[in-house]
């Protein structure tokens, strides 16, 4: 037999055979057109139960990485390059870094992309579900305090870590942004224009946005250090909108109650208001005349996340975050 069977943990017996052949293809070690064993020499060569190994190859015809006929028996019919993408939520700016991936991933690549929606049960079930099915896993992690361990049961020669949570060590492949030091570095470079208003305002709240509250701690490091008058409103409130504020908004919904306020109230955001967004998207480039913003590049992310999965070489990257003004600051 030319491949070897890995026993991990966590994996079950029809996993561990499905990641092994999967592997094996990957690698080279099986070639397209190559003979696999028999589902009663395979049995007996590993001690599975001949009904697992016959799952497993009905798994992978299924998949499309062999095929068997009754003269030939099982054989290989492609490389296996399904790569498993999984991301919090499908907004503006993912689905700018999952274009940029897609165009720079060669057509032979299939990508299955599912959301987990910072819910850490479904999270964990999809990564679960997927073990040994995929060449490459790309996970968007559940929060910014680290791997979740469930990610630990997957190769990390074929993980990749995207947006936030740097892994520990240096096994895990990471391509992620920082919220605290970049924010900081961000927020001084529109100083002078921030210092035109009266207070600065963060609208942010940890309960209803997933955003790491690492940016809260930038924020204040910000207008302590600087001088600034600045406070941190849960939620953006209609009847306190005044001339003079300038608004660093998360949520996409509160950026849009402030520019509607601002228009209701006769204020001209920009002079009147001052408006910052976290993470750009096409829409901020136009609405209100251009909405300044602190964002990290997604289309540098998906593009290094295609070098990834073609060459296979590790990558532990913190994507640059930058201040785009325009004409709300």
């Amino acid at each position: 037999m030319k491949f070897r069977i890995k026993e991990e943990s966590g994996f079950t017996k029809l996993q561990q055979l499905i990641h092994s052949v999967t592997e094996a293809i990957d690698t080279g070690v099986l070639i397209e057109g190559e003979s696999l064993p028999s589902v009663n020499s395979l049995s007996h060569e590993t001690g599975f139960s001949r009904d697992t190994v016959f799952k497993a190859y009905k798994i992978l015809k299924q998949q499309s990485v062999i095929q068997s006929t009754p003269a030939k028996g099982y054989f290989v019919v492609s490389q296996s390059f399904r790569i498993f993408m999984l991301l919090d939520d499908f907004s503006a700016f993912k689905e700018q870094l999952y274009r940029s991936f897609r165009e720079n991933l060669p057509d032979a690549y299939s990508v299955d992309l599912l959301f987990h929606h910072y819910n850490a049960d479904v999270f964990r079930q999809l990564i679960r579900n997927s073990l040994g099915k995929y060449s490459i896993y790309i996970v968007m992690n559940i929060d910014n305090k680290g791997v979740d361990p469930v990610l630990k049961l997957i190769d990390p020669q074929k993980l990749l870590v995207l947006d936030m949570g740097r892994p520990s060590g240096h096994t895990i492949s990471y391509i992620i942004q920082d919220f605290n030091k970049a924010v900081v570095k961000c927020l001084t470079e529109g100083m002078a224009r921030i210092k035109t208003y009266n207070e600065f305002i963060l609208v942010y709240s940890e309960k209803d946005t997933p955003h790491p509250n690492e940016t809260v701690e930038a924020f204040k490091k910000f207008c302590t250090g600087n001088k600034i008058k600045g406070r941190v409103v849960q939620k953006f409130q209609e009847n306190k909108l005044e001339k003079g504020q300038c608004y660093f908004v998360i949520r996409e919904s509160e950026l849009v109650k402030i520019i509607k306020t601002c228009f209701r109230s006769g204020l001209n955001p920009g002079k009147e208001v001052g408006i910052i967004a976290y993470n750009d998207s096409p829409m901020k480039e136009i609405a209100a005349g251009g909405i300044t913003v602190v964002s990290t590049d997604f289309e540098m992310m998906g593009r290094l996340t295609a070098d990834f999965v073609k060459s296979r070489r590790k990558i532990s990257r913190v994507i640059p975050t930058s201040l785009i003004l325009r004409a709300t600051l």
